[in-house]
C-alpha cells in the first residue's frame, strides 16, 4: 500500500488505538475485555501488514452515470397524449378519459 493519506490515517489511528488500550491496561488489568481489545488492535496491526507487503488489486472506479433526465411530477398536457397507444397495457382500444 503505497504511502497515501488513508494509509498514514490508519498508522496514526492504530497507534492512539494503542495509547488509549494501554491506558484501559493500566486501569483495569488484564480484564478480558481489555485482552479481547488487545487482540483487536494485533489482528489489525497483522491486517495492515498484509495489505502494505501484498496490497489487493485496486478496483476500478465506476463506469460515469448517463445523463439524467429531469421528469417533473407535475401534471402533464393530457392533450398531447390524445390517439396515442397503450402499448404493452393490455388495453388497446380504451376510450380515454380526462
Amino acid at each position: 500500500m503505497a504511502a497515501t493519506t488513508g494509509s498514514k490515517d490508519l498508522h496514526q489511528s492504530i497507534n492512539q488505538l494503542r495509547v488509549c488500550i494501554t491506558a484501559l491496561r493500566v486501569q483495569y488489568g488484564e480484564a478480558p475485555a481489555v485482552r479481547r481489545l488487545t487482540n483487536d488492535l494485533e489482528r489489525l496491526e497483522i491486517d495492515v501488514h498484509d495489505l502494505e507487503t501484498s496490497p489487493p488489486e485496486q478496483l476500478r472506479p465506476p463506469p460515469a452515470r448517463p445523463d439524467v433526465v429531469y421528469v417533473p411530477d407535475s401534471k402533464s398536457d393530457e392533450q398531447a397524449w390524445l390517439g396515442a397507444q397503450d402499448e404493452g397495457l393490455g388495453f388497446h382500444s380504451r376510450s380515454r378519459t380526462m
